[in-house]
């Protein structure tokens, strides 16, 4: 007996904003974790909020300075944690963090646009 026809593969997602400029703008600042002055910067992606799955990358958008120690302690504790920590250390969100630094972009229209699509 044949086998089954295979299931189509899903497609690539190509929706991901991509920006070194914004990038480099990111990494321009200190780390976000009040106090530290930790180096190199990082540009750390935010998953929470940015609609990417599992495996999937969210859009440099969605980028914030981190410290590599604070980086890795965002991966290891987990972002929620991570985030809810930053929240109570700096009496702002995440997302606000987020906000303020896509309208200070070089590429803050560009990134208008790929919001509002």
């Amino acid at each position: 007996m044949p086998l089954p026809p295979r299931l189509p593969k899903k497609a690539k997602r190509s929706s991901r904003w991509r920006s070194q400029a914004h990038l480099n703008f990111i990494r321009s600042f200190h780390c976000a974790v009040p106090g530290c002055q930790g180096m190199p910067i990082e540009a750390a992606h935010v998953r929470n909020g940015s609609g990417a799955g599992m495996g999937e990358k969210p859009s440099d958008h969605f980028a914030v300075p981190l410290c590599r120690d604070h980086h890795s302690q965002q991966h290891t504790i987990g972002e929620v944690t991570f985030w809810e920590n930053y929240a109570t250390a700096s009496g702002q969100t995440v997302d606000r963090l987020i906000d303020e630094l896509r309208r200070a972009s070089p590429k803050a229209r560009e990134i208008r646009e790929a919001i509002n699509g």
